[in-house]
């Protein structure tokens, strides 16, 4: 018989992270525990406060619910959690952690054998711009090739000419730059910025207007001039059906998955399958997970076979992070099968 716990789990930054919602300096979660017998099956939910559809008063309460009733099964359980993301991605994992050899090697691969890896972008935080340059500068020395810049916060002139000085001295070709805006951008400021922006030859901007604004944003990916991929756009679209027509309209360049987000595994597949039938990229993110979580995300990830740099760096932010195999070198991500986890709460 499958038993089922949850154990909540604050991550304390590294130092306080910026972004356009203001600045982060720790970040809860939540871990599903299954046991059955000696076997033991581990899962996060990673909700993420004032961005998760799931952000909502009765999370805990649902969470618990979801431990009383775990022995309705993964398919059911699912079906229950469609409007927690966050809960269904942690659910997906543990049983999968449950069910696999090793607890913490849920998706089998080359990756999990140490043989292969995923390219990853760099992720640089809004802050001071002494402080965007010094981060700029550690991940072209750490071997990245492929950085995102997080924009919006501070004055836009100040981020043209970080990008400005970042073009000067690197082409595209040597350094792919794409940035976030995460909707900072008003509907009628968007397509100028958009401009000024396409001048520095980027691979693209993530989310430049506020999720919610259909009609903005179809114009906008109609008339841009530098492609657009959908993030927060994506979130609280549960319905395969609408998912469709969400994409069918706004006809992006790109769209990004966050498995905490849309609904774990599952969720993702969905938009993958719909994305791939129009043409429309793709690349996973993780969204400030544990090592717990993001490791479930890379394993995932790499079973896809996504060969653009995906977004997974996020593991070495916190302080009181879990020791894992994950290692970044030369902007990839490693599964080191020589390091060991450790997973205490």
């Amino acid at each position: 018989m499958i038993t089922a716990s949850s154990k909540k789990y604050i991550l304390n930054f590294k130092q306080p992270s910026g972004t356009s919602r203001g600045i982060l300096k720790t970040k809860e979660t939540w871990f599903i525990i299954l046991q059955e017998g000696i076997k033991q099956g581990i899962g996060e939910c990673g909700v993420f406060r004032g961005l998760s559809i799931d952000d909502r008063p009765d999370y805990e309460a649902k969470l618990e619910w979801t431990c009383h009733n775990i022995h309705l099964g993964l398919d059911a359980l699912l079906n229950e959690l469609i409007a927690y993301p966050s809960i269904q991605f942690g659910l997906e994992t543990a049983f999968k952690s449950l069910f696999s050899e090793d607890r913490f090697e849920i998706f089998p691969s080359e990756f999990t054998k140490s043989n292969d890896c995923i390219p990853i972008n760099g992720l640089i935080w809004m802050g001071s711009e002494a402080f965007m340059k010094q981060q700029i500068k550690e991940k072209i020395d750490a071997g990245f090739r492929c950085i995102k810049m997080k924009i919006g916060a501070i004055d836009f002139q100040t981020e043209i000419n970080l990008l400005k000085a970042l073009r000067k001295e690197f082409t595209s070709k040597e350094i792919e730059l794409r940035v976030d805006a995460n909707g900072a951008f008003s509907c009628f400021e968007a397509l100028e910025k958009l401009k000024i922006l396409s001048e520095f030859d980027l691979h693209s901007i993530e989310q430049p207007i506020e999720q919610g604004q259909i009609e903005h944003m179809t114009l906008l990916c109609q008339q841009t001039p530098l492609p657009i991929a959908l993030d927060e756009e994506l979130i609280g679209i549960f319905d395969v059906t609408q998912k469709n027509m969400l994409l069918q309209t706004i006809k992006p360049q790109y769209i990004i998955l966050k498995p905490s987000l849309v609904g774990g595994f599952k969720g993702c597949d969905a938009w993958i399958d719909i994305a791939d039938k129009k043409n429309i990229g793709w690349w996973i993110t993780s969204a400030l997970e544990s090592n717990v979580g993001l490791n479930a995300i890379a394993q995932y990830t790499y079973m896809k076979q996504n060969i653009m740099p995906q977004g997974l760096g996020t593991g070495s932010l916190f302080t009181n992070n879990f020791d894992s195999p994950l290692v970044v070198k030369n902007g990839t991500l490693h599964y080191d099968n020589s390091k060991k986890w450790t997973f205490n709460l």
